[in-house]
């Protein structure tokens, strides 16, 4: 008796009705009327065909081999194709299903690491349930190429669980919005008056705008559009007291005391309200970034006076809070020397962020940041390091703009494959960076069915540009049009290591290459703008989750090797390797020449061993913004606190020195932006682990 081995290894007994019901589903399907009798033929002839092969047993697989022969082999060719389309459809979706089920299970357990934003309670995993199943149907409806290349680890389309849904970032016109009013979708909230309600509401913006969206939003011009709500205030403070029979000539001074009092307030809310208010589902607060420090008036002087010392107070028991990113702008003639008249800002600046390791800051005076500001357009960038102001659809700048979608590519395979023959390296990357053209304008078309009514918030209330004008129902191609495209890359270091034998950091020739690899990346990303009208980008890819994904991949297929497949991540975008022994300045000058090639987003760090002054930080940023063309630039080190007291504590400390408790808190900083320690994934708790400090004693800091 025969037995039919089915794909789980289960035998059943071989039944020839099944062969018959294929044959006539297969007619069906393109409509072929098969007589009966043809399909009873054409079962004799496969069963025929079985017991010739005189077998106990046969798979599946096996079977529906030998119905499509014999299909094609009696003429039947259409009838064959359909069936052999039928099976491919039939294995994919099983292949989905089996992949999809183990990673439901998985997550069930526990959620995984690509967001360290997201928790780990029941929204958090039904959030990931929904997240992995609509990235299994957005790859299987794409070309097969681009979606094998994404499996396979040549190239990763970021955020695939959003790919046919929205999009990524978005500099919100928050003065605009907030000196109009805005609808949320359950009623009209008016125009702000007051600095209270307009802090409260810019929580609001940032919250209702990420349920949109699948990457951050940022203030982009913070302190400058709050204070357009202060001389509001001010006045009716100033009413309130005279009402109450105070002389006029100490009204003045009455009322700005309680003016700052009310700013404090509104700025301690934004603190508490952005570490605390859920938007997406997964108990995410708002990805959130403000920009700050080059105040167009005292009123926003005073609101960044404000904001950075209500930040540095921390949460309830001074905790560190981890939201908003906030970025410093330092530009020469406003905060950056010691006669400019706002010089105390970025003082005040560099001293929170000797506690809280935020402000991240920003180098105005970069001559690609300072031929914007020439033009009266203040840079901005956010805690995923977007970068956006050039604009080839309209008009340039940040406001209601933002990054659409980015695509990376897997640098260290190419170099891998490359066997150290630099012009096959290019030739692998030419075909790398087309693929990633495809992707992006795939998902281009793809986006471009949404309508103004899939994004009711972000596009319906006119926060990105070339929403104006558009009804619900009209496609949101005109926003497409004017944010950016970017192709990122990672693991620079680990390319060139494969090359070489040496990172950018070792020699002098990898050094060159380096910039060499990332500007013919540049050029490309720029030649499409030309013939595409899109704003195409270069990104140096912050690479959360993706930096243990692509070497995983990669070891599993070339095996180990040294200085580039032996750790469990790959170094983010251009940077030093984090476990390499290199000076500040050494570390600043060679990744300096990058922040102006990946005009897409950028950062740099320098990683110190213990809580730093803010005169160090000051020195070091001195250097780089005077000596270099650097511009975005973070200060790292571990912070660590007791969640029953608040005190913080120094590294290696077990035991509060305060309160005894051992209950202590890690704080450290992922791709742009602060997190829990726990909340690492696995290829980026191997790079943390491997810091160390750029300081002369080159410590280990985690």
């Amino acid at each position: 008796m025969l037995h039919v081995v089915k794909r789980d290894g289960r035998e059943v007994q071989f039944d020839s009705i099944k062969i018959t019901n294929a044959i006539r589903g297969a007619a069906d399907e393109i409509a072929f009327n098969l007589k009966e009798s043809e399909i009873i033929e054409l079962t004799q002839k496969v069963l025929e065909r079985i017991e010739d092969l005189d077998k106990q047993q046969l798979s599946v697989e096996e079977i529906q081999n030998i119905v499509e022969d014999k299909l094609l082999e009696n003429g039947h060719k259409p009838i064959g194709v359909a069936f052999s389309n039928y099976r491919r459809e039939r294995n994919k979706i099983r292949e989905i299903k089996s992949d999809l089920m183990k990673a439901i299970e998985k997550i069930g357990v526990e959620t995984d690491r690509d967001n360290a934003n997201v928790g780990n309670n029941f929204s958090s995993k039904l959030l990931r349930i929904a997240s992995e199943s609509n990235k299994w149907h957005n790859l299987s409806m794409m070309p097969k190429h681009l979606a094998k290349a994404h499996e396979n680890g040549d190239v990763y389309y970021h955020d695939l669980d959003s790919y046919n849904l929205t999009v990524n970032c978005l500099h919100i016109p928050t003065k605009e919005v907030l000196e109009r009013g805005f609808n949320t979708g359950y009623g009209y909230i008016r125009r702000a008056k007051r600095i209270e309600s307009a802090a409260e509401l810019s929580c609001i913006l940032l919250q209702s705008t990420q349920n949109d969206m699948f990457g951050g939003q940022s203030h982009p011009d913070f302190d400058n559009d709050m204070a357009a709500f202060i001389e509001y205030t001010r006045q009716e403070i100033r009413e309130e007291i005279r009402d109450l029979g105070v002389d006029e000539d100490k009204i003045n001074a009455f009322a700005e005391r309680k003016l700052r009092r009310a700013i404090e307030q509104s700025m301690q809310g934004i603190v508490y309200n952005l570490n605390t208010m859920h938007s997406r589902a997964g108990s995410q607060v708002p990805f959130s970034s403000m920009n700050i420090g080059i105040p167009e008036s005292k009123d926003a002087a005073l609101v960044c006076e404000i904001f950075l010392i209500e930040y540095e107070k921390g949460l309830g028991k001074g905790e560190q809070p981890v939201f908003p990113n906030i970025i410093f702008r330092v530009k020469k003639g406003v905060n950056r020397e010691k006669t400019d008249p706002y010089h105390y800002l970025y003082k005040l600046a560099c001293k929170v962020a000797s506690k809280r390791m935020n402000p991240t800051f920003m180098n105005l005076d970069a001559d690609f940041n300072k031929f914007y500001y020439d033009q009266g357009i203040t840079p901005a960038t956010m805690g995923c390091r977007t970068y956006v102001c050039s604009n080839i659809n309209g008009e340039a700048g940040t406001k209601g703009r933002g990054n659409i979608a980015p695509a990376t590519i897997n640098l260290p395979r190419l170099g891998i494959l490359a066997k150290g023959n630099v012009d096959k390296f290019y030739k692998l990357l030419y075909v790398k960076l087309e693929l990633c053209r495809e992707a992006l304008m795939h998902r281009y078309n793809v986006l471009k069915k949404l309508k103004v009514k899939d994004l009711p918030f972000v596009a319906g209330q006119g926060l990105m540009l070339g929403s104006e004008g558009l009804t619900p129902n009209d496609s949101i191609e005109p926003i497409l049009k004017n944010g950016s495209w970017a192709i990122g890359f990672i693991g620079l270091a680990e390319t060139l290591a494969a090359i070489t034998g040496k990172h950018q950091g070792e020699c002098e020739e990898s050094r060159k290459l380096g910039v060499e690899i990332i500007s013919y990346i540049r050029k490309y990303t720029d030649k499409l703008i030309d013939e595409t009208k899109l704003n195409w980008s270069t990104y140096a890819t912050p690479a959360e989750g993706l930096s243990g994904r692509f070497i995983l991949q990669d070891k599993a297929v070339f095996g180990e090797i040294p200085g580039v497949t032996d750790k469990e991540y790959y170094t983010n975008s251009y940077h030093v390797p984090v476990g390499y022994p290199i000076s500040i300045v050494g570390k600043i000058d060679i990744e300096a020449p990058y922040h102006k090639l990946c005009n897409g987003g950028h950062i740099s760090y320098i990683e110190l061993d213990d809580y730093p002054t803010g005169e160090i930080i000051m020195d070091i940023l001195d250097y780089a913004y005077k000596q270099t063309n650097i511009s975005y630039l973070g200060i790292n080190f571990h912070i660590r606190y007791c969640k029953d007291c608040g005190t913080y504590l120094q590294s290696g400390v077990q035991k509060c020195t305060k309160c005894g408790s051992h209950n202590i808190q890690g704080i450290s900083r992922v791709t742009g932006y602060l997190s829990l320690d726990e909340r690492f994934g696995n290829g980026k708790t191997a790079e943390r682990a491997d810091r160390i400090s750029h300081t002369e004693d080159h410590a280990a800091v985690y």
